[in-house]
């Protein structure tokens, strides 16, 4: 049973991949984003307002809800400008690696917790592939372009920034509500914050007439890859199984060099391939 937990996390993590694949390749980012999250949330809804109507919750536990939710707005907004902005295999990466790398020194600087030689070794790995990563060390090259590369790469890390308050504030909001309504909730408050831009656009039917397909495929595996993950935890322990769901970030590294012919593809393969191996020794060793 344990194989299967790691096949079924490497696939959550290749899923990941491809639907953030299709929204980098899509004509609008937002307005894409909003369409695949939408699905999600209309099948959704029925289990929340049955759930909040048999288990009312406090007015603390509301609170809770909707920062999670104000999170996730933020999120919505910085995930789509970030895409509009950097290469698949520069900002996926970052995205996704920040909050491994993140919590450990939080931890270390102001929990009193400590790292194994094998921990710092690790973050030590995800640093140096952040900073290859992010178009600081871009040689002779002008000021110019230094800029436009770093840009980005700072989106990025303020993904990947909020990507950890959030699930801080999950983890104490799945103590009063079940992972779908807590998932629910979320996706409100990703759509909410994503509407007026959608609005704006006038592109929605545009969007759906290029991408009809795509978009419910995206909407399929957007919580696909999440569920994935959540059955491979009824097998192993999820601290053994969490750092593998991170070689999304050599697939989608490899998807937007192969696909979308992004540049410095081995380069950032090998970035890519560092920060999975920081996260995965920090997860396992750490």
């Amino acid at each position: 049973m344990v194989i299967v937990s790691i096949l079924l996390v490497i696939a959550s993590g290749l899923t990941h991949a491809i639907w953030s694949l299709f929204t980098k390749s899509s004509n609008n980012k937002s307005v894409f984003l909003w369409s695949i999250i939408m699905v999600t949330t209309v099948v959704l809804l029925p289990f929340l307002i049955r759930e909040l109507w048999l288990h009312p919750l406090s007015l603390s536990s509301y609170g809770l809800l909707l920062l999670s939710a104000a999170f996730q707005s933020v999120y919505a907004l910085l995930l789509a400008r970030t895409y509009n902005m950097g290469d698949l295999s520069q900002i996926y990466p970052i995205m996704r690696g920040t909050s491994t790398l993140l919590i450990p020194i939080v931890g270390v600087l102001f929990l009193r917790e400590s790292l194994s030689i094998y921990g710092w070794l690790g973050l030590l790995f995800m640093v140096a592939g952040f900073l290859a990563l992010s178009g600081i060390f871009v040689g002779k090259r002008s000021g110019t372009a230094s800029c436009r590369n770093i840009k980005p790469f700072l989106m990025a890390l303020c993904v990947g920034l909020c990507t950890t308050c959030y699930v801080f504030v999950d983890k104490l909001n799945l103590q009063h509500v079940s992972a779908i309504s807590l998932l629910e909730v979320t996706n409100i408050g990703f759509v909410a914050a994503l509407t007026p831009i959608v609005i704006a656009s006038k592109q929605l039917r545009l969007e759906w007439k290029l991408n009809t397909r795509i978009i419910l495929l995206g909407a399929i595996l957007n919580p696909g890859s999440y569920l994935l993950f959540l059955f491979a935890m009824k097998y192993a322990p999820v601290a053994h199984i969490s750092p593998i769901r991170e070689i999304g970030t050599v697939f989608a590294t490899i998807l937007g060099i192969v696909v979308l012919k992004e540049k410095q593809g081995k380069k950032r393969i090998t970035c890519s391939i560092l920060i999975t191996l920081g996260i995965l020794l920090i997860g396992f060793f750490g």
